[in-house]
């Protein structure tokens, strides 16, 4: 076991905004309580609580890995609309002290899974039911992503809470 220090800084901190990860065209992730970990020089990793992840989508594989600094990671792929992403996700379950920020939470590769943080002030708008103007020099993102969130999830059921009905009865 490594421990972070000058010649190789680790460092885990609570994520500024919301946080998703996207496969297959539907949202598997959505944290307010995401962590960032920056390691050294390695790109940030975002990584989700358990609750904020779609489990049902995904499967343990047999992968693991150690890392010197963190401890031993487990993996899993992500199976959904007839695609996968082989071991795609993974988790330090019981991670060495130093990273005890990390446990049970999991990450995505960015290159298998989309992972993109979430305007809340934007998003926060196209729920008061204000959305931005087509035209606009608003990134319209956020307005796919509550589209996203309201089809099926494989399960037959919407990601989210339907929408209120605009009509109270069938016209004729």
């Amino acid at each position: 076991m490594k421990t972070p220090g000058p010649d190789h800084p680790i460092s885990i901190a609570p994520a500024a905004t919301r946080w998703r990860a996207r496969f297959a065209g539907h949202v598997i992730a959505d944290s307010a309580d995401a962590v960032i970990l920056q390691e050294a020089s390695y790109p940030r990793v975002v990584y989700f609580p358990r609750g904020d992840v779609s489990m049902d989508y995904l499967r343990r594989t047999e992968r693991s890995t150690h890392c010197p600094y963190k401890g031993d990671a487990s993996y899993f792929t992500v199976l959904m609309d007839g695609q996968f992403a082989e071991n795609a996700v993974w988790s330090y379950e019981q991670p060495f002290p130093a990273m005890a920020g990390i446990e049970n939470r999991l990450a995505f590769y960015p290159d298998k899974i989309e992972v993109y943080a979430v305007d809340t002030a934007e998003l926060a708008a196209h729920q008061r039911g204000t959305p931005d103007l087509p035209g606009s020099d608003t990134d319209l993102s956020i307005t796919v992503d509550e589209v996203v969130q309201h089809t099926d999830s494989g399960s037959g059921a919407s990601q989210r809470e339907h929408w209120p009905a605009n009509v109270s009865a069938p016209e004729g």
